[in-house]
């Protein structure tokens, strides 16, 4: 058994699978919003109600992956428990109460999982289309990363060519721009582009982008919705989600419809669908930031992450069997 644990700003995360000869299984598969970081960016501190909310998910968790007779554990938490004075606290208090030991970990290590998680979608032909390179983003709750790749398909291996990590996600954006008008909409956008202009100035993708030589993959619950949305699901379903390929105009065309159903006040699919619209809005600013620096045209979308990517490392690297502690996470991409 294979457990891998992400404690984000927004969602508490956990997949569990088996692995035997035949492959891998899922076998659990548990995520609840529980706002880790709300109010983070005005205080700088987790506050009491987020962490006993976050709480008794873990808790959940714990249960989840005890139940096992035999397990790896890799439990990791992100930009929350960066960024919070007082995350250190909590999370020996989460050692006491839950028995997880939860590592905090660099945005470069949160980007290297990222990637490692979509790896079989790197090295899918039909969704790379020959290209040569890839941008993945992950708009996160507290933090958005980018991961600039080169593939090589030949030898089925990926290079990290470059990544960043902003201080902006769905959470801290949405408390950040409190009033949610639509012209705060734009200003969220435009504070967003000036987060990344840097990171394409060093590597100029929108070049490589318009030769078409760049694949686009979209790592979020922002873009999952979204695509859930195109697609008109009565219920969100992954299988049909993940690995799914859109135009990006889709994705333009339903923002544009969310845009007009929340500030014109037509409730209709959109917002019906989506009561979390304001949440959902803050992750559109981003992706529409993103897509104004890098026009791609079209738009793998991924239903995985982090966790895919610890599960992965854990299973190539053949780690002990009936480790019940957290180890070191190996280094498994090739690094600059």
């Amino acid at each position: 058994m294979f457990a891998a644990l992400d404690l984000g700003t927004n969602n508490c995360r956990l997949l569990i699978v088996s692995s035997g000869q035949r492959g891998g299984r899922i076998i659990d598969n548990y995520n609840r919003v529980v706002r880790l970081g709300e109010g983070l960016y005005d205080t700088g501190l987790l506050s009491d109600a987020a962490m006993d909310r976050t709480l008794i998910a873990l808790h959940h968790c714990a249960a989840r992956i005890h139940r096992r007779k035999s397990y790896n554990l890799y439990a990791v938490a992100t930009e929350a428990c960066r960024r919070a004075s007082n995350a250190s606290s909590f999370l020996d208090r989460v050692k006491q109460e839950t028995g997880l030991n939860i590592n905090v970990i660099s945005p470069r290590e949160e980007v290297e999982l990222a990637v490692c998680g979509c790896r079989t979608f790197l090295h899918d032909k039909v969704l790379r289309r020959n290209r040569t390179k890839t941008l993945l983003f992950d708009i996160g709750g507290g933090s958005t990363e980018i991961a600039w790749v080169r593939i090589d398909p030949v030898k089925r291996k990926q290079t990290l060519i470059g990544c960043c990590s902003i201080p902006v996600g769905v959470i801290t954006l949405k408390e950040q721009f409190k009033k949610l008008t639509l012209n705060e909409y734009y200003q969220m956008v435009d504070f967003v582009m000036n987060k990344i202009n840097h990171f394409e100035r060093i590597h100029q993708i929108r070049a490589e982008i318009l030769r078409e030589q760049v694949q686009f993959i979209g790592v979020s619950g922002t873009v999952t919705a979204l695509a859930s949305m195109i697609l008109k699901q009565p219920k969100y379903s992954r299988a049909a989600i993940d690995g799914l390929l859109l135009d990006t105009t889709q994705v333009k065309d339903m923002i544009r419809h969310i845009l007009v159903s929340k500030f014109n006040k037509i409730y209709d699919y959109a917002t019906v669908h989506h009561s979390k619209l304001h949440y959902l809005l803050p992750g559109c600013a981003i992706f529409e930031a993103i897509h104004t620096i890098w026009p791609a045209e079209d738009i793998v979308v991924a239903d995985r992450g982090i966790r895919d990517g610890i599960i992965t490392s854990m299973q190539e690297n053949k780690l002990t069997k009936n480790n019940k502690h957290n180890f070191n996470l190996p280094h498994f991409l090739v690094k600059n």
